[in-house]
């Protein structure tokens, strides 16, 4: 690993969270300072505490790793789907509309990417329509 994905990765979790260091630190079973190195990218933490990591923070070792990008596998229907970051925030959108999912038993990655493009065209015609609304009275000339 050529950057530190691993500490950003993990400096970022635990501040998402709001927790301090020795926080962290107590429930991992290491020192703040080794955690700390952790996170700077001064050390390298075993197989087994990257593995006790992702599961403190809920998320896959290749999220930590930098392998992926996706926190934790999406299952929809009973299959898990690959999202990009950017597809994982509209399906989380998308979700606030359960009657836009009733239908993924089939092909659920394929249909979720379908809705998406559909939510980021719906919001690119609503933004289109903004800007040419105007005030509703056009220009006028004198």
């Amino acid at each position: 690993m050529t950057e530190n994905v691993l500490g950003k990765r993990m400096k970022s979790l635990r501040e998402r969270r709001n927790l301090k260091q020795n926080v962290v630190s107590e429930k991992l079973g290491v020192s703040p300072y080794q955690l700390s190195r952790y996170e700077s990218g001064k050390t390298k933490p075993d197989p087994e505490m990257i593995a006790s990591i992702a599961k403190y923070y809920d998320v896959t070792t290749d999220y930590l790793l930098g392998a992926s990008n996706t926190p934790r596998p999406i299952v929809v229907a009973g299959q898990e789907i690959n999202l990009t970051s950017e597809e994982l925030e509209l399906f989380n959108e998308l979700k606030k509309h359960p009657i836009m999912l009733h239908d993924l038993a089939s092909d659920p990655e394929r249909k979720v990417k379908e809705l998406i493009k559909l939510y980021k065209m719906k919001k690119m015609f609503l933004e289109d329509d903004d800007e040419d609304l105007g005030d509703g009275f056009g220009t006028l000339k004198d």
